[in-house]
């Protein structure tokens, strides 16, 4: 059991925010994201994309603010479980919640913060038979989370992107051997990551089909093999495969967060804009998550939120000691 202040849900930018606005109240935090970095989409998606509308900054890119961001709440030692989603939230008594994630994983918190942007990034899956089969540890995987998992392995990587041009590229020094299979005969990754893995490919170091789709997954209890098909010729092949790492990318969904009970219009989840608590009491929504009159889908207002929100969270966890607000400039930032 993870024990924590406050457990916040999702790793983007205005999560990461909250650990230094709650760490001035002397308050720990634990952040859980299904992803397996922090960043959100920040670095899931447009890492190298400049923002402007973050104070401070006439241009940031995206990285580089999250990185920012993370050495901000440095101090406060956050701790982290990435790579698992949360799948329940139920309250202990008055006060306490317990959150479940889906690898099983309990982290114990005084009140929860749900920051999950659009909620929470799930794959797309391709359509491929057999594939749910081979799920959860048996073969099929739809992140790397752990790059010594396919340590003299066979891996088949599936996609056109940079993730699945990074990842082959990467894994290329690691498994025994790294099969990409693309449907179509050009990437959408980045042109150096493309000549990258052309190289390779040229080199024999990695096996490389172009054109050519996924079609079926095979093995015993656990994943043996990938059946392919040529989009042109129709000819069909079977490839031996410990791992398959389909990477066609990820959609936000609320996922089990609509089922926990809160107030939700349009996926999104409604706040009392005096502090973005919803209607269970020790349970907030900041960021893009959360909706209310006028709402502004904008990072800086997320960074707004966060401050408020913590300031309640401190009275919901502390009742009856009173709180005299410092500025950082005169108090300066207390580590842990």
């Amino acid at each position: 059991m993870i024990t924590t202040d406050i457990a916040i849900i999702g790793a983007g930018p205005v999560a990461l925010f909250s650990i230094f606005e709650v760490g001035l109240l002397k308050m720990r935090c634990h952040l859980i994201d299904y992803l397996p970095q922090v960043g959100g989409q920040l670095s899931e998606i447009y890492p190298k994309k400049p923002i402007y509308d973050i104070p401070g900054f006439p241009s940031v890119l995206a990285q580089e603010l999250i990185d920012n961001l993370v050495k901000q709440a440095e101090p406060f030692n956050p701790t982290y479980t990435l790579g698992e989603r949360i799948e329940s939230l139920e309250k202990i008594g008055e006060r306490d919640f317990i959150l479940t994630t889906n690898l099983g994983t309990k982290i114990s918190a005084a009140a929860v913060v749900i920051a999950g942007g659009l909620g929470c990034f799930e794959p797309r899956k391709p359509e491929v038979e057999n594939l749910v089969q081979f799920e959860n540890g048996k073969g099929v995987s739809y992140m790397v989370l752990d790059p010594e998992t396919y340590r003299d392995k066979n891996i088949v990587i599936a996609g056109g992107g940079d993730s699945a041009l990074d990842w082959t590229i990467f894994l290329a020094n690691v498994a025994k051997k790294v099969t990409l299979v693309h449907r179509s005969e050009s990437f959408r990754g980045a042109p150096d990551s493309v000549n990258k893995v052309m190289t390779l490919a040229a080199e024999g170091k990695i096996n490389l089909f172009l054109n050519t789709n996924l079609t079926k997954v095979n093995g015993e209890g656990i994943l043996k093999s990938v059946m392919i098909i040529d989009a042109k010729t129709k000819e069909e092949q079977t490839i031996e495969a410990d791992n398959l790492i389909p990477l066609f990318g990820l959609s936000p969904k609320l996922g089990p967060i609509e089922h926990w009970g809160l107030g939700i219009d349009k996926n999104a989840i409604e706040v009392n804009t005096n502090d973005y608590s919803t209607n269970i009491e020790g349970v907030y929504a900041i960021g893009d998550i959360n909706t209310y009159k006028n709402k502004l889908k904008l990072i800086l207002c997320g960074f707004h939120e966060a401050a408020l929100m913590s300031h309640s969270a401190y009275k919901y966890i502390n009742p009856g000691i009173k709180y005299t607000m410092k500025y950082t400039t005169v108090n300066g930032i207390n580590k842990f």
